[in-house]
């Protein structure tokens, strides 16, 4: 068993709390990913699972086993970098034995290891060619290599793509992912891109000035997240927020005052006070063509033009801009104005202190 057990985790330097006391449980076999903004301590929490960071207070287990303060040689876990640090006088297959090698293993396990990793990650062809002969993509590969012949119980990963180009990351999303399907590892990887946390997680941790602010599935925190800093964190575009007033609550449905016009929307037995509240509406969920339980307008500022879909930026009648997220042959320019199709069901609500009150629920 792999699992990785956080409790009450803190990190501080002198004054300066990085980490704020992190509970978290990452099961055997799962790919866990941190996301955040850059500082929020996504990096330095995965440093400290890898020993690489002390620990200030807490505990943390591995296979059941308390490493709080086991040296990094001895969790039995691997690290890739976001630099690949390979080095450049020793060819790929030397560069993926090395750690072995240092260690004391026989040269036929060395040899027999090598072999296994290269063959995962396409590397055969390459494995007598030095560094500077890889492109980025075969350099980040080979890293990845020298952490899998270790045969650790964690994989560790601190923005390994960031370096590459927007295909190569693309295509190394997809080489993760399917590595993580063939080994069947516990698998934590940091990363600032959303879209990388969406692709390739079963479960997030998004972190926000060194605490969580939740952990789910991609699907949960896109769909129910807890809070304004997580629902404007996931997505891409980002969910839109309107400031909007609560004008009645009767038989559980609450009329709200939007930027030109009103809407109903059913929220149930949740505690809903009259006046103001941040209303979230994602843009795939705005209709471009006026469809929907209530209608408001806006004037296009910005359209991008992607072909699959088009991407229109719209000022409402209070100056808020809000993405609409249209299909692809809609044809609107700026200065045009477009009736917005509000749908009523994948409205999210959110309080004064930012949390979710109502969160959108299109199967009901």
């Amino acid at each position: 068993m792999a699992d990785v057990n956080l409790r009450g985790v803190k990190k501080q330097f002198g004054a300066l709390s990085v980490i704020k006391g992190v509970d978290l449980d990452v099961k055997d076999g799962e790919f866990c990913v941190f996301v955040g903004p850059s500082g929020c301590g996504k990096s330095t929490l995965l440093r400290m699972i890898a020993g690489l960071e002390e620990i200030t207070s807490g505990a943390l287990s591995i296979g059941g086993k308390d490493m709080t303060s086991v040296g990094p040689s001895e969790r039995g876990v691997a690290m890739v970098f976001q630099s690949y640090a390979l080095y450049p006088h020793m060819t790929v297959a030397e560069n993926i034995g090395f750690g072995l090698k240092m260690t004391g293993h026989d040269k036929a396990l060395i040899a027999e290891r090598t072999a296994m990793a290269a063959r995962m990650l396409q590397l055969e062809p390459l494995l007598q060619r030095k560094p500077g002969q890889l492109s980025g993509g075969q350099r980040q590969r080979v890293a990845i290599g020298r952490a899998i012949v270790r045969n650790p119980e964690v994989f560790l990963f601190d923005e390994p793509l960031s370096n590459l180009d927007a295909a190569l990351r693309v295509q190394m999303r997809s080489e993760l992912s399917k590595l993580h399907q063939d080994l069947k590892a516990t698998m934590i990887y940091v990363t600032h891109d959303q879209v990388e946390a969406m692709t390739m997680a079963d479960k997030i941790v998004v972190l926000s000035a060194g605490r969580i602010e939740q952990v789910g599935s991609p699907l949960e925190l896109y769909h129910r997240p807890n809070n304004l800093f997580v629902a404007g964190f996931i997505g891409s575009p980002k969910m839109n927020f309107l400031k909007v007033e609560i004008e009645t609550v009767e038989n559980g449905l609450a009329n709200i005052r939007l930027p030109g016009g009103t809407v109903a929307i059913n929220v149930g037995t949740a505690a809903i006070r009259l006046g103001q509240m941040t209303l979230g509406l994602r843009p795939e969920h705005i209709n471009a063509g006026g469809q929907g339980d209530a209608t408001i307008a806006g004037t296009v500022k910005l359209a991008e033009y992607l072909g699959s879909e088009t991407l229109f930026f719209v000022a409402l009648a209070d100056g808020t801009e809000i993405a609409v997220k249209a299909d692809g042959l809609a044809s609107a320019k700026p200065g045009d104005t477009l009736q917005l199709g509000i749908n009523a069901k994948a409205c999210h609500l959110f309080d004064a202190e930012g949390n979710a009150v109502i969160n959108g629920d299109l199967t009901r």
